[in-house]
């Protein structure tokens, strides 16, 4: 059973400053929490924005696609993509770029390189410096991509 419940817009605007997400919500803007058993997913203007793993406010890959700049990026190659959406951690040889200023349990989104779309929502397994020196092994922690439940959820 879903259950939708209408948020105050400045009092969410106040949990992203918190989350230091830089995003503007205004008074306009309708915010609801729509919760299932094992799932909580925040909505911004019926649209799903974030989510909640255990307490830690994660971005939707959906509200990525509109603001790509929340989170710093991971670019993967193409033949990582695959394995991305179907939910496979990254892996070192599977990444071309790595943005500055990434430290260790970040929450990053993956992109590819041709396009530069969100393919998921990751945990830095390491700080950018370990992971530039590192030559193969899993950096990153997929927790959500394009696909998954939470991806495909109906909320409204």
């Amino acid at each position: 059973m879903m259950k939708l419940t209408p948020l105050r817009s400045k009092e969410f605007q106040e949990e992203l400053n918190t989350n230091h997400y830089f995003l503007k919500v205004s008074k306009k803007d309708t915010v609801e929490l729509s919760e299932t058993e094992t799932t909580k997913i925040i909505l911004l203007n019926k649209q799903p924005a974030f989510f909640y793993l255990t307490k830690r406010l994660i971005p939707h890959l959906k509200l990525l696609q509109a603001h790509p700049d929340l989170l710093k990026k991971i670019v993967v190659d193409m033949g990582a993509v695959k394995f991305m959406i179907s939910g496979a951690d990254v892996m070192r040889p599977g990444i071309v770029e790595i943005e500055a200023g990434i430290e260790k349990d970040a929450l990053v989104v993956v992109v590819d390189v041709n396009n530069h779309k969100p393919l998921a929502v990751g945990i830095a397994l390491f700080n950018i410096e370990e992971m530039q020196a590192m030559a193969s092994g899993k950096v990153i922690k997929n927790i959500h991509y394009v696909g998954d439940e939470i991806w495909k959820g109906v909320f409204v």
